[in-house]
């Protein structure tokens, strides 16, 4: 399995992208989730892109249709236990066992019938919520940069710390993928390396519970 992007809620309606920017990091476009309630800062490599999520409409998130994929809990993860990150998977054949059982969403920003599919993961909240786009395969940003002040160019891994003990399958599910770990901790973070971290250094964030490696 791989990683089309992975999301980082944050409460300060996206301004903590501005110390990625400071970092190195070349921003990329934004949008508006009609009807959903979010929009986003986001950041593109060639292999991925890291989005900063927000909500700019409460009423539109927690609506009838929306609520019930359950992003609403991510949003408040300052009150409850809900990690604030999202797993965006490759829509691959390989992806078809793990969402088999998944929740269906009908955004108003696809066509009628394109869903996601959806993995809420509210039976152990310190995973992050697991999704795939109803399209087929990687999709290149051919027209995002991917040219970073930092040199970091391809993700090599994500590595999601979590700290219930709750055995799940879910996880019996990234056992042996290469791109994707799940370890227990202390705390909920999440861990991106690049480049296999040849260039040695490493930066936190903690205000979106993230430590990048290049």
């Amino acid at each position: 399995m791989y990683i089309d992007h992975i999301f980082i809620i944050t409460t300060d309606k996206g301004k903590i992208a501005d110390k990625l920017v400071d970092f190195g990091l070349t921003e990329g476009s934004s949008r508006i989730h009609i009807g959903q309630g979010t929009t986003n800062r986001k950041f593109y490599f060639e292999n991925f892109f890291l989005e900063i999520l927000w909500v700019h409409d409460h009423n539109e998130i927690t609506s009838h249709k929306t609520k019930p994929m359950g992003l609403w809990q991510r949003v408040d993860f300052k009150t409850n236990s809900f990690a604030p990150f999202g797993l965006c998977l490759v829509n691959t054949d390989d992806t078809e066992t793990l969402f088999q059982n998944a929740f269906k969403y009908q955004p108003d920003y696809f066509p009628q019938g394109m869903l996601i599919d959806i993995i809420k993961n509210d039976n152990q909240t310190d995973l992050p919520w697991t999704f795939r786009l109803p399209f087929k395969g990687q999709k290149k940003a051919e027209t995002e940069p991917t040219i970073h002040k930092n040199n970091c160019t391809v993700l090599t891994k994500a590595v999601f710390e979590y700290q219930s003990s709750t055995e799940n399958t879910f996880l019996d599910h990234f056992k042996n993928q290469n791109q994707i770990q799940f370890i227990q901790s202390t705390r909920q973070w999440l861990n991106l390396i690049f480049d296999n971290g040849k260039q040695g250094k490493k930066q936190d964030f903690e205000q979106l519970q993230l430590t990048i490696e290049y």
